[in-house]
């Protein structure tokens, strides 16, 4: 019997601009609907969330401008690196999502890419309000503060 990969350690894409742009009001973690070679993609890590948002399309919901690079091994069955990919929710989180996207000022942002312990991708959105830019002065003072307690307490 050999051993099973994790991939959770392995894979773990992040949107890093997502926690500094966004100040984040719920969380959700929805499936993908991927080609063959996206996956073997992602797998390699060549996931990039930078420019990527949630939106709705009849009554569905998709990522659009995920790039996922192509799989170098694939010879002509490759797949495209930017396209809308769908996801999968629940019928629920589906109309509670829509619900409050539509309120002024909330947006939905992909966060984090991951594989599960059963080998799925799924990926992790997060609904969202814009940060000002106080605000975003305020966060990095406090991380400055954290890491310099750090500094205190290795010395």
């Amino acid at each position: 019997m050999g051993k099973k990969k994790k991939f959770e350690a392995i894979v773990n894409i992040k949107n890093r601009k997502a926690s500094y742009q966004f100040e984040f009001i719920d969380k959700y973690v929805a499936g993908m609907v991927l080609k063959g070679t996206e996956i073997k993609s992602i797998r390699e890590n060549k996931v990039s969330l930078a420019e990527s948002f949630c939106v709705f399309h009849r009554g569905e919901l998709f990522v659009r401008q995920m790039h996922i690079a192509p799989y170098s091994m694939a010879a002509s069955y490759n797949h495209e690196a930017v396209r809308d990919r769908k996801l999968l929710l629940n019928k629920k989180e589906l109309e509670k999502l829509k619900s409050k996207s539509a309120e002024k000022g909330l947006t939905m942002i992909p966060v984090r890419i991951f594989i599960n312990d059963r080998g799925l991708a799924k990926m992790e959105i997060a609904l969202g309000r814009g940060k000002k830019l106080h605000d975003k002065r305020q966060d990095l003072k406090e991380k400055d503060a954290k890491r310099e307690i750090q500094r205190m307490a290795l010395n």
